[in-house]
């Protein structure tokens, strides 16, 4: 079966047939190169995918990922950025053994074509031509035979003819036989030409074209092999990435496995934990029998009459000494404060004044009101998370529940240990260097690095003693440690009362003297069995007398402990000057006094009772 026998007169055909298979073959380029981008922008858009969903550096997110099924989530994105590279090897290596190749060898074959097809071409012209000679001959030696005959015809009239010269008959017989002879010449040539035709033809038709056609034929064979491999090539390279990529599914599947749903349980446990215990039963209160209510601490107990409960020094009521000193001492304690007042305000508007730091505690404030605040808070312990987001944090993590505190003090001191390591790691180094240029003097200065060692030894000593206060709140924390004394709590939680909101009040009631957080309900109790006994010694004492008058230069809206709101322009009664601390204590009426700042109003002592 050869193109050359068979298909010897296709010669158009198969022209364009070959040219067909041409435009099949970059057809098939074109397709595994639209694939190669489609491969290409999947492997970019799972790349973005992953990175999209990839937890952001230094963020409340990456904490969040400590949980089993979240860690397994982030392996599920890694897997899924390796499926992506394999997608991306998929693109590269058809393109390298497909793409590349195939345009390459269109190219050798739209050479090797028109090659072929320009020999065909040519034997084509050289057979038109000799067919065009035949014809020539061919028609010469049909003229030259008909001039013979016409001539042989006026040869035999002039012959018959009586009235003819005999030079006109010899003259017509000359011609005549010219003309055959001619005749002779040109069948000679016709018969010359057509067996040199004939032969042309039949080289043409048996050997060159069935040569041309085989070549033919066998360019277009290797075109059909050559697609057939690409396919084969198109599937391999597909094939060769199935392992890996069921690689990155099993990991996928692992890291499926991996979840431990008790473990999360107990992160979310050691994540929230406040180390706080349930609230008690709210005891009765018996409304039946009168009671007056003052505005000291004390009234928060029973009627004073029958029924006193016994005071119970122990427990946690030990060291709790205040309530056994007199009004006036306590007040001269409690007046100290050690905070500066707010400055005033830029304009008088309300708005425009801030409430500033806490002010010195206020002793009128009935505890009752206390209580209710303190137990309305208690449910709320999200406060606590409402303070570590907003706000400045203690140094000492004093804002939080002490379990949350304790692990925020042994993060911090062991960020310092790898701080310190490092700094050591830092001397050494600079030790051994210092070394060398003693032993070589030409290689550097010894002295030079003097400055250098002395900064980073300073740099551990005062690591080290940053990572011994926050051991030492640790120790104290986790009941290593004796607790501190009662005025030094009182004086640490005037400090820390600028850092935390208003909303700290529910922390700071929960604070016990040594730092850590106690039951509610221990205060309660003990607050109640102190002030029955001591409602009497004071309420005896007298209210201070007025010293002079104030008028409110700006609205101070007294929301935290100890302060009382005024309104711009109001007047109210001196009780107390300003010490030297920016406060100045007034009062209202006789429940309601406390402290504002002396910037915030215009005070006009009175001469006599000053002196007095």
């Amino acid at each position: 079966m050869s193109w050359g026998t068979e298909l010897w007169d296709q010669f158009d055909n198969l022209e364009k047939h070959t040219q067909w298979g041409i435009d099949t073959l970059e057809k098939c380029i074109k397709f595994v190169k639209e694939r190669t981008e489609i491969e290409l922008s999947y492997a970019k858009q799972l790349r973005n995918l992953s990175k999209k969903y990839q937890p952001k550096k230094n963020s409340k997110e990456e904490e969040e990922y400590k949980y089993t099924s979240c860690k397994a989530f982030i392996s599920t994105l890694n897997e899924m950025n390796d499926y992506a590279g394999q997608h991306e090897v998929i693109s590269e290596n058809m393109a390298s053994q497909i793409i590349v190749d195939l345009a390459r060898y269109v190219q050798e074959l739209k050479q090797e074509r028109k090659s072929n097809f320009h020999d065909g071409r040519k034997a084509q012209q050289h057979i038109e031509t000799c067919w065009k000679q035949l014809e020539s001959s061919k028609r010469r030696f049909e003229r030259d035979c008909k001039e013979a005959d016409r001539a042989q015809q006026y040869f035999e009239k002039m012959d018959a003819d009586i009235n003819v010269t005999k030079a006109d008959v010899e003259k017509a017989r000359q011609q005549a036989q010219i003309r055959h002879q001619m005749a002779e010449d040109s069948k000679a040539d016709y018969s010359s030409i057509l067996q040199k035709f004939n032969h042309e033809q039949h080289e043409y038709y048996h050997t060159h074209i069935p040569n041309i056609f085989q070549k033919i034929q066998e360019m277009e064979e290797r075109r059909i092999v050559r697609i057939g491999e690409s396919m084969k090539t198109y599937a391999e390279v597909d094939r060769q990435v199935i392992p890996i990529i069921g690689k990155c599914l099993d990991g996928i599947v692992k890291a499926a496995e991996s979840i431990d749903q008790k473990n999360d349980s107990q992160l979310v446990i050691e994540a929230y934990k406040s180390g706080f215990e349930p609230p008690g039963d709210i005891e009765f209160e018996d409304y039946t029998q009168p009671m007056k209510r003052t505005v000291s601490d004390n009234s928060l107990s029973n009627s004073r009459g029958e029924g006193k409960p016994d005071l119970k020094f122990g427990g946690k009521s030990k060291g709790k000494l205040w309530p056994f000193i007199k009004k006036n001492k306590l007040m001269s304690l409690l007046t100290s404060p050690h905070q500066p007042p707010p400055p005033p305000p830029a304009s008088a508007s309300p708005s425009a004044v801030p409430n500033g730091p806490q002010s010195p505690k206020q002793q009128k404030e009935p505890l009752s009101h206390r209580f209710n605040e303190f137990m309305t808070s208690k449910p709320k312990i999200h406060c606590f998370r409402s303070l570590k987001r907003g706000g400045a944090t203690p140094e000492d993590f004093s804002n939080l529940p002490p379990e949350q505190r304790r692990k925020k003090l042994q993060q911090k001191v062991d960020e310092l240990n790898k701080e310190i390591q490092k700094e050591m790691d830092q001397r050494d180094a600079i030790t051994k260097m210092k070394d060398v240029y003693l032993k070589n003097p030409q290689m550097g200065d010894p002295a030079s690095l003097d400055h250098k060692l002395a900064e980073v030894s300073q740099n551990i000593e005062k690591l080290r003693l940053e990572t011994q206060k926050f051991e030492a709140w640790l120790a104290e924390v986790e009941g290593r440690l004796p607790a501190r004394s009662e005025q030094a709590r009182r004086q640490s939680g005037l400090y820390d009362s600028q850092n935390p909101p208003t909303v700290n009040n529910c922390a700071q009631d929960r604070e016990s003297p040594d730092g850590s957080y106690t039951e509610e309900q221990s205060q309660e109790s003990e607050v109640k069995v102190l002030a029955t006994d001591f409602d009497d010694e004071f309420d005896d004492e007298e209210p201070l007398p007025a010293i002079g008058t104030c008028k409110a230069l700006y609205t101070f809206e007294g929301q935290n402990e100890g302060t009382i709101s005024v309104a711009e322009g109001e007047t109210l009664y001196v009780i107390e000057e300003d010490k030297g601390d920016g406060w100045t204590r007034i009062r209202r009426n006789e429940d309601e006094e406390g402290y504002v700042p002396t910037s915030y109003v215009e005070v006009c002592l009175d001469k006599n009772a000053k002196d007095s």
